[in-house]
């Protein structure tokens, strides 16, 4: 359907936008339900998410300027849409909308109801519906907010002349906030003085506890998100999280959302950084230089290693170090592509690595989104002691080659040897031991751990969702629980075995045109799992069309696909035009039936027609 009313720059295509339907109802409208007619009149941006995703928390971030701009006649709702079992829980997602800080209405979709409705296919999607709710566009992966201000500020213009705008207050009410000396911790580091020092997520601050894991000393950070460096009192912080020990005087501190390490001064408390700009790194940025001067993308977590701060970049998937020596960052590991990939540093994939623990010869850490347990050796060499890759998890023990975490997010070296892993969605704290190859469950009901801390002979764990550290005397067996296995909860979309056209759909932002100037602005990369699944199609080509040749012996497997376009402004007269790189990696579960389709359409920015 067509717009009776086109925009004087273009016409743009409308389809009538499905209902909003969610099991776990609405948060954050004062127990208010809506529906899309309640909304008519108002510009709705609705952000597919899951709280998982670091993508996803990347595009809240990028949300809060546009909602704050437009107050009065946009309004943001967040779809809950889980990845992970644990996602599904109610109680879940309303811990995870107070712990980053989410300022609009969240509908909680446990079952994909609405994920479906809207055909989405990507952790995240952003869909505007216009005043008379109408979709408009869809834009997957983060970095397209520049192009939906434009078109919010085309249809505040066009509405308004039509009187069809709606202005004035939001849904959104704010939740009462809780009185916990902590919320939502993230990490912990032990002092040399046998204090901690916490970083208190939520509150963008690190708080500083007696021995005893619970009396507060001190906070440093003034609680209220930002960029400063500065006294203990003044400094800010953006949802920090990992800790470690630069020397018996001062601690780094990976900021996360501000994209940078920072310094704090044990002594006075004095905040100061170390690397990154504070802006977030994307496809195109240096990727090494002087550590004040280079991008960094969502650090979550820091631990010495070989001499150096090795940093879990999450927000690229990969392993930065920063020489405090030299002063400079660079990257160690990873591609940047999203998975589960061994060998050497420069060719591994990973998938939002967040926890990490150095021990004389291996650098251990929990690959989150592969639900993994990783190791580097000293040579530089990627290995993977548990996991198989991004779409199967669950909680079961034994032989490292079929056992499974969910999400985890921290990693612990323990005295023999062994390793400790935070594993987050399955609420536990997990053994695995290198020199047996097996997976124990040290303890269980403990809510959203981690990370964790050696202290004696007992283990310190960050309990993140119960807002407290908590001491468990280290076991000499292991707990027994059922085993449990799991894939991703997305169903698997019906395709025709033999040829499948693959179309990802991408329109430049209005005022703006492919950015040319330097050969090809775009670049489609294609793999499956099972590899055999693919005959033919596979690799990195320009064209964002392609025709693959799946074999129907491989009943069903899993389509990778990675797109990027670029764009700049199109404007002769301007020198330096903006610019922006539009990325998204899709995993689309497929079942080879006969009756399937035989065209695949992604939408990277714009709608399908």
């Amino acid at each position: 359907m067509t717009d009776a009313h086109p925009s004087p720059t273009r016409r743009r295509a409308r389809v009538r936008a499905p209902e909003l339907i969610g099991k776990g109802g609405w948060l954050n409208t004062g127990d208010q339900q809506y529906t899309l007619a309640d909304l008519r009149g108002r510009v709705v941006i609705l952000d597919f998410w899951t709280f998982c995703c670091i993508n996803c928390l990347h595009v809240l971030d990028e949300l809060r300027e546009l909602e704050e701009k437009h107050r009065d006649t946009v309004v943001v709702i967040g779809v809950h849409s889980p990845k992970f079992v644990h996602e599904a829980e109610h109680r879940a997602v309303v811990d995870a909308v107070e712990r980053y800080g989410v300022e609009h209405p969240v509908l909680d979709d446990p079952e994909l109801a609405t994920w479906k409705q809207y055909a989405v296919r990507a952790w995240p999607t952003l869909v505007v519906i216009d005043p008379e709710g109408y979709v408009v566009a869809q834009h997957a992966g983060e970095g397209h907010v520049h192009a939906i201000e434009r078109l919010v500020t085309e249809l505040e213009a066009e509405h308004e002349a039509k009187g069809t705008l709606r202005r004035g207050d939001g849904p959104y009410v704010a939740p009462e906030p809780e009185p916990t000396a902590l919320r939502f911790p993230g990490k912990a580091v032990l002092l040399p003085s046998g204090t901690f020092l916490v970083s208190d997520t939520t509150r963008h601050q690190l708080v500083e506890l007696a021995s005893d894991g619970e009396s507060v000393v001190r906070r440093i950070g003034s609680g209220t998100r930002g960029l400063a460096d500065g006294t203990a009192d003044t400094a800010a912080f953006s949802e920090p999280q990992g800790l470690a020990l630069l020397d018996d005087t001062s601690v780094v501190v990976a900021d996360t959302v501000n994209h940078a390490l920072r310094r704090v001064d044990l002594a006075s408390g004095a905040v100061t950084t170390l690397a990154g700009t504070g802006r977030q790194w994307w496809q195109g940025s240096p990727t090494s230089g002087p550590a004040r001067g280079t991008d960094l993308s969502s650090p979550w977590d820091v631990a010495l290693f070989g001499g150096k701060v090795w940093i879990a970049m999450a927000g690229v998937h990969q392993l930065w170090t920063y020489d405090p020596a030299a002063g400079t960052v660079a990257v160690a590991a990873g591609t940047t592509n999203e998975g589960l990939v061994d060998g050497p540093a420069a060719e591994a994939w990973f998938a939002q690595p967040s926890g990490l623990a150095a021990t004389r010869d291996r650098l251990w850490l929990a690959d989150s989104e592969t639900s993994a347990l990783r190791w580097v050796d000293p040579d530089g060499r990627v290995h993977t002691a548990v996991g198989t890759g991004l779409f199967d998890f669950g909680h079961r023990d034994g032989a490292a080659g079929q056992a499974l975490f969910q999400h985890p997010l921290g990693v612990t070296a323990l005295p023999d040897g062994s390793v400790a892993v935070s594993d987050t969605y399955n609420h536990a704290l997990r053994r695995y031991d290198p020199a047996t190859g097996e997976v124990t469950t040290l303890a269980t009901d403990l809510r959203e751990p981690s990370d964790a801390v050696l202290v004696g002979d007992d283990i310190v764990v960050v309990e993140s969702a119960r807002h407290r550290l908590t001491r468990l005397r280290l076991p000499e067996e292991a707990v027994r629980v059922a085993a449990v296995a799991h894939r991703t909860r997305r169903a698997a979309t019906e395709v025709a075995p033999g040829r499948l056209e693959l179309d990802v759909i991408f329109e430049a932002p209005t005022g703006q045109k492919l950015d040319t100037r330097y050969g090809p602005s775009t670049r489609l990369l294609v793999s499956s799992t099972p590899p055999g699944l693919l005959l033919a199609g596979a690799g990195a080509d320009t064209d964002l069309s392609r025709t693959l040749e799946l074999d129907p012996e491989v009943g069903e497997g899993v389509l990778h696909v990675s797109a990027m376009a670029a764009s700049c402004d199109d404007d002769p007269a301007n020198e330096y035009p903006a610019c922006h790189v539009h990325q998204q990696d899709w995993g689309v579960p497929v079942l080879l039936t006969e009756n399937g389709a035989d065209r695949l359409p992604l939408v990277l920015a714009g709608l399908d027609a």
